[in-house]
């Protein structure tokens, strides 16, 4: 039998999940610099396998403008650049036959406020999940106490902590966001 506690545990652990997968989304999005985050996530089809890439390729920034990009397997040259096409990330590959310079490019006016686009509906899919996660939980301590496993104190104080971990969570997405949206915005 599950009590309050274990429900607050696991709901935390979900929000939490939900925080770093915005994380990732965020730190996937292109500020004006180059960073191996931008393209480490791309899934390549290798060998007719999904695959990260950064796990079958070196990623460096050797200057501020532009990602190379070494394949362990130089036959998967081909797969990689199709990859990073495919993940219509604003950024066009070249290939020298050994490894693939991504040059970044100077960020258009308009190219950024779609990004903070981009940013602000990644971060409102999380939110969303939270208070799935919160009506999930809310829902899990009312039919405890339904079932006289909990009390009615514990359930309103379930409740309570469940609003509180949302409202945390919350405004931990909201600052990334703004954090993200000026680090796009700068010229």
């Amino acid at each position: 039998m599950k009590n309050s506690t274990e429900v607050l545990l696991g709901t935390e652990e979900k929000m939490d999940k939900c925080v770093d997968f915005l994380q990732h989304e965020l730190s996937g999005l292109r500020t004006g610099k180059a960073s191996p985050s931008l393209v480490d996530g791309i899934t390549i089809d290798y060998y007719g396998t999904p695959t990260r890439l950064r796990d079958i390729a070196n990623i460096s920034t050797p200057e501020p403008r532009l990602i190379v990009v070494s394949p362990f397997d130089p036959s998967s040259l081909a797969a990689i650049e199709k990859g990073i096409i495919a993940a219509n990330i604003g950024i066009t590959p070249i290939s020298d036959g050994r490894l693939i310079r991504v040059p970044i490019p100077e960020l258009s006016e308009e190219r950024r406020k779609d990004l903070v686009k981009v940013a602000g509906r990644s971060t409102e899919e999380q939110r969303v999940a939270v208070r799935n996660v919160r009506r999930e939980a809310n829902d899990t301590l009312k039919s405890l106490q339904k079932n006289s496993t909990i009390t009615e104190d514990d359930r309103d104080d379930g409740l309570e902590e469940t609003q509180k971990l949302t409202d945390t969570h919350i405004k931990k997405m909201d600052k990334m966001l703004s954090t993200k949206e000026s680090e796009i915005m700068e010229v």
